[in-house]
């Protein structure tokens, strides 16, 4: 069996507010995949796409969540995402091997695809994480409640 001693690039992109446990699962899930030595950056959404995906804002402001990333040890480098929603310069910037996305982050996955096929962007792997304690946790059980 090879192995490859290349220091692996991981992305993962996340509005990452107020940090929990379903956050640090992901982020630990991401490096992991990249191995040993591995760099991980994670890509904070600016305030306005928050409101434009989601209709409400955050509760910290982009650069309080910025700084909260900074301090997870896991993370090499905290980045804010691109200022137009969809440009996806920021992976011209960081140029990463693998792009690792939330269980629930399907719409990203499929316009990266998208934009990929077009040409636009490089062709990157894409890799959807496990959720954490999706038995105990996921909000589709909390409306049963």
């Amino acid at each position: 069996m090879e192995t490859s001693t290349a220091k692996k690039k991981i992305l993962i992109f996340g509005v990452f507010d107020r940090l929990h446990d379903g956050h640090r699962s992901f982020i630990r899930q991401a490096k992991n995949l990249g191995g040993e030595g591995s760099e991980l950056i994670a890509v904070i959404a600016r305030d306005n796409t928050v409101r434009e995906l989601k209709g409400r804002t955050s509760q910290q402001s982009e650069e309080e969540r910025l700084t909260a990333l900074a301090y997870i040890q896991e993370v090499s480098c905290a980045v804010l995402g691109d200022a137009e929603l969809g440009s996806y310069a920021v992976l011209a910037a960081h140029k990463p091997d693998i792009i690792c996305l939330g269980y629930d982050q399907h719409a990203l996955a499929d316009d990266l695809q998208k934009v990929m096929q077009s040409g636009a962007i490089a062709v990157l792997a894409i890799k959807i994480l496990a959720p954490h304690e999706p038995e105990r946790l996921h909000s589709s059980l909390l409306t049963s409640l």
